[in-house]
């Protein structure tokens, strides 16, 4: 069965929330984002993953000044997990820092229905740090 048109607005809404809750600093509404088991795998970065959004909360306010004070999302791509477990989405970030400089990341969620609505129950987040994929 393929994933209702009012299940790809959700999920896209969810992922573009992100962004809006981490610029505004609202990171005590994560909760609309993330199951409260969530996997945050930023080992890509160098960091070992973030499990709950009270780590994740953490980990941003840590950051500082260093965080990127624009998270834009793009490119959404959504495919049904093939157990009905959920959804895949992978997604294009784009981060602006507060100095002008910016990069980019892939995300790659699995995104679940809870009794609240749709929410991100694994995140991965992988850099971009060459082009054509590294080739």
């Amino acid at each position: 069965m393929a994933l209702a048109a009012e299940d790809r607005t959700a999920i896209a809404e969810l992922l573009a929330l992100h962004g809006h809750l981490f610029d505004e600093g609202e990171l005590h509404r994560l909760d609309e984002l993330f199951t409260a088991d969530v996997v945050y795998d930023v080992s890509d970065f160098g960091q070992p993953p973030l499990k709950g959004v009270r780590a994740i909360s953490e980990a941003a306010f840590a950051l500082g000044e260093a965080i990127p004070v624009g998270h834009h999302v793009t490119n959404i791509v959504l495919t049904e997990l093939p157990d009905g477990g959920g959804v895949h989405a992978r997604s294009k970030g784009i981060g602006v820092n507060a100095d002008g400089t910016c990069g980019t990341v892939t995300y790659e969620d699995t995104v679940v229905r809870a009794a609240d609505g749709w929410r991100i129950s694994h995140r991965r987040v992988l850099a971009r740090r060459a082009p054509l994929g590294g080739r």
